[in-house]
């Protein structure tokens, strides 16, 4: 299902799935611990289990990866699939840098990740990210706040 939005920050994304994030970047600073950031407990349970559905085969059933070395080339000459848990580059890339990378995937630019705009909705999509970020310590999500929100 495709979901139609004139926010440019996230297309498709419905209303209260992006207040709910930016409702949640502002109580940041007051919240304590990484698994208390305000998320609502169903989004993350579903975002965890569309993440184990489509994407641990090839990023790991918790987000670790799947090779030691993600910053080694293969065979291939391509990079493999980085860990997602906040132990690699993902907290790099802004919400709306991370969707766009799930939806149109890597084959573009010479990755080996498959889009996922035809099986996953934006609001799925949303809800992975939400996940992801539940994962990475305090400080690395500080900075990842901090880069979305400049």
């Amino acid at each position: 299902m495709n979901h139609k939005s004139s926010l440019s920050l996230f297309p498709g994304v419905k209303f209260k799935l992006l207040a709910l994030f930016l409702t949640t970047t502002a109580l940041i600073p007051a919240l304590s611990g990484a698994q208390d950031r305000g998320y609502d407990p169903g989004m993350l349970e579903n975002g965890q289990y569309l993440f184990q559905k489509n994407c641990a085969s090839c990023h790991g059933q918790a987000a670790e990866g799947t090779v030691k070395n993600w910053q080694q080339r293969g065979e291939d000459g391509k990079l493999p699939p980085p860990p997602l848990n906040g132990t690699a580059h993902t907290w790099h890339h802004p919400i709306k840098g991370l969707a766009h990378t799930i939806r149109n995937g890597t084959l573009s630019i010479g990755g080996n990740m498959p889009p996922w705009k035809d099986k996953l909705s934006n609001d799925e999509i949303f809800s992975i990210i939400i996940w992801l970020t539940s994962l990475w310590p305090d400080e690395i999500y500080q900075a990842w706040l901090q880069r979305n929100n400049s």
